[in-house]
């Protein structure tokens, strides 16, 4: 790993000589002004599912569930799992919740900004090896041969735009982390060999390869730094690097992820030549990112990328290209006299291609199109190659604006990550042909209570995709609040057809037919549902409340006992059950059931209304009272609790009490059913023994 000259463009580089320590306070400072304006912004896309939904951030989760389940929070031996076995990425997501106190954004973005910093400041130590080795002086000290290089190479990928994915979304602390002990792996590896490559430290090397396992419990292309070190190294590692693999695919199972075609079209095609072509496509695409960032979208599947089909597409021509100049770039690293020269791109080759790798579809399906996030290593390389085209072109390239334009991307894409409403809007101008873009504008609308314009992207999803039963299921779901049954039936009728698995659509049918009194269909997609999800509360409710519909009391109970047990705090459960008993004069078991549910829910204002009711009819005044007042110091402004409250005291004989509370409840509600005709029976009483008296 040492080179004894210097290589001469180094001169070139049109930036000033700093010494090591400011390098890399100019490098890190370049990484947070980029990435500064990210460090409030929300979850947004994946981070809903990867954090907000996922169960393994919760300290209440056994600490050991990390180790069983994937990325994502499913257990690695479901078919639903996608894999994606990172533990120590999800450990860090923990610790942020543990240190935050919850669910907020701010403290994993500082991390992530954070992490880019650090990685982009160890990058100079990395660009420096690869283009002109570490030289130690005579007190141990490194002296770099190629200070500005490395540090231009260094900023380029503090700035790359290609990054904002990986920095700005939450998700993306995996690519970070990988990138981090990647690093490390490697420079603790060159380490061993500080003393020449005949001679090197078994301890480093041991360090290396643990680093390297680290790197692939962070994110799975952290293997691949052991195929960027020396090859002789390589095979001595190798049967510990195929018992770690070995070890990993154990954990996550037999089978592989599966995915579908709307997720990686190429990879269905029947023919395989088309799958060749359309792959190297997606790479040409990859390439044209780093090369120009200004086309960026934070999904590329559902249309967005449409297939080649023909030798006559025209697209086929940036497949070639890209071979031509990669062919070129190899032929020179190869073939050249300039021994830097063939250094230089050697190793920004390998960083470019070999971390892609995973990515590639060569030696598995992937479940995207293109995702930016993993050219967050692989861009390393390139920034190398760029840095080496800037000093070698230094007299005919207007050179200093390039950072600067990187820089000034960067910033608009970050901005754009901090929210999902401008994020999603980003992606119209590049994806126009994505259903997913405008399913999740839609769903951004619908979110934020703006329906009728959710409708629009909502309709627009299904006509790009027509199989697009998420879509579908929510548009139905709109539909149905819109009492536009008919046509929420077709949707979801089509959605279950599409997809006979899909539970939540089933159950939204069986909402739909239930309003329709097709209450036979409704019984049965309820019980589709539960059929293709086990353990699902909410289906269990709506069946109760259609048992209940049909005075089928028993079923609507046990239903709605299964809901409370399945999930122990639905609230509209437990008080249905309580209305239900109280309605059929079970006042005794209501009331054991209503103090059953206050255990569990202890401030549910709705549980205490209906127990107070329960209590009241059994003449228990005092507790019925207690319940009452506790619900209104819960929520002041429930009308029907002040009304019944005073119907309580009026029965009670507390006949003031009953008057203010009866003016409370039709201030708050003047129309309330039966409160104005009590009230004047009240004020009658009133004034008979007002009479009586005088």
């Amino acid at each position: 790993m040492m080179v004894l000259s210097e290589p001469y463009w180094d001169h070139h580089i049109p930036l000033p000589k700093l010494g090591p320590l400011y390098s890399r306070l100019v490098t890190a400072f370049v990484a947070l002004i980029c990435f500064i304006n990210s460090y409030d912004g929300d979850f947004v896309f994946d981070d809903s599912e990867a954090i907000i939904h996922n169960k393994d951030l919760n300290p209440d989760t056994p600490l050991s569930n990390i180790w069983k389940n994937d990325f994502w929070g499913s257990n690695l031996s479901s078919n639903s799992s996608h894999k994606s076995y990172r533990p120590l990425t999800v450990l860090t997501f923990r610790i942020n919740y543990l240190l935050a106190g919850g669910l907020h954004p701010i403290g994993f973005h500082v991390l992530n900004v954070a992490l880019h910093c650090v990685i982009s400041v160890l990058m100079i130590d990395v660009f420096a090896i690869l283009i002109g080795g570490l030289v130690h002086n005579g007190r141990e000290a490194k002296l770099s041969l190629s200070p500005k290089a490395s540090f231009l190479a260094a900023l380029f990928f503090a700035a790359h735009p290609v990054h904002t994915e990986s920095v700005a979304g939450i998700v993306g602390r995996a690519d970070l982390l990988c990138a981090l002990f990647f690093q490390l792996s490697f420079l603790v590896y060159c380490k061993a060999f500080q003393g020449g490559d005949k001679t090197f430290s078994v301890l480093w090397i041991f360090g290396s390869i643990l680093l390297c396992a680290v790197a692939m419990l962070c994110k799975e292309q952290g293997i691949t730094v052991l195929v960027s070190k020396n090859m002789h190294t390589f095979k001595r590692v190798a049967g510990l690097v195929r018992s770690g693999l070995l070890m990993r695919w154990r954990i996550m199972g037999t089978g592989p992820p599966s995915f579908t075609e709307v997720d990686n079209p190429a990879s269905f095609a029947e023919n395989v030549i088309l799958r060749i072509v359309n792959y190297n496509y997606y790479y040409s695409l990859n390439a044209w990112l780093l090369l120009c960032p200004w086309w960026l979208c934070f999904d590329w599947s559902m249309g967005c990328v449409p297939l080649i089909k023909s030798a006559a597409d025209w697209r086929i021509f940036w497949p070639l290209l890209l071979w031509c100049c990669l062919m070129g770039l190899v032929y020179q690293a190869l073939c050249s006299q300039d021994s830097n020269k063939r250094r230089t791109l050697t190793f920004g080759l390998v960083l470019l291609v070999i971390p892609f790798l995973p990515a590639s579809n060569l030696f598995f399906r992937v479940g995207f199109v293109i995702a930016e996030r993993v050219l967050y290593l692989s861009s390393a390389g390139y920034c190398l190659i760029l840095a080496y085209a800037v000093g070698y072109c230094s007299c005919h390239w207007k050179k200093h604006k390039v950072c600067g334009l990187l820089c000034s991307r960067l910033v608009s894409r970050s901005q754009q990550w901090r929210s999902e409403q401008s994020l999603f809007a980003s992606a119209l101008s590049v994806c126009p042909l994505n259903a997913k873009v405008h399913y999740n504008i839609g769903k951004n609308l619908a979110d934020r209570g703006n329906q009728s314009a959710a409708v629009k992207y909502y309709r627009e999803a299904v006509r790009l995709h027509p199989k697009y039963v998420h879509a579908m299921n929510n548009l139905g779901n709109i539909l149905k609040e819109r009492n536009e049954l008919k046509e929420a039936e077709e949707l979801l009728s089509a959605a279950v057809h599409i997809q006979p698995d899909f539970a939540a659509a089933w159950m939204n049918l069986g909402i739909v037919q239930n309003s329709l009194k097709k209450f036979d269909e409704a019984e049965q997609s309820y019980w589709n549902a539960i059929r293709f999800r086990k353990k699902y509360p909410d289906c269990y409710y709506n069946l109760g409340r259609l048992y209940a519909d049909l005075n089928r009391s028993i079923d609507a109970l046990n239903a709605w006992r299964n809901a409370t047990m399945l999930k122990p705090d639905h609230s509209l459960a437990w008080n249905n059950m309580v209305i239900l008993l109280d309605n059929t004069g079970n006042l005794a078991q209501a009331e054991l059931i209503g103090k059953e549910a206050l255990k569990i829910l202890p401030k549910d204002h709705t549980i205490m209304f209906s127990l107070a009711n329960v209590l009241g009819k059994q003449e228990k005044y005092k507790e019925s009272e207690g319940f009452f007042l506790n619900a209104l110091k819960i929520n002041p402004n429930i009308a029907s609790c002040h009304g019944n409250l005073a119907v309580l005291y009026h029965r009670w004989g507390k006949l003031d009490l009953a008057k203010r509370h009866y003016e409370l409840s039709l201030r708050l509600d003047p129309s309330a059913p039966g409160t104005k005709e009590n009230y004047n029976m009240l004020k009658r009483k009133l004034e008979q023994r007002q009479r009586a008296v005088g």
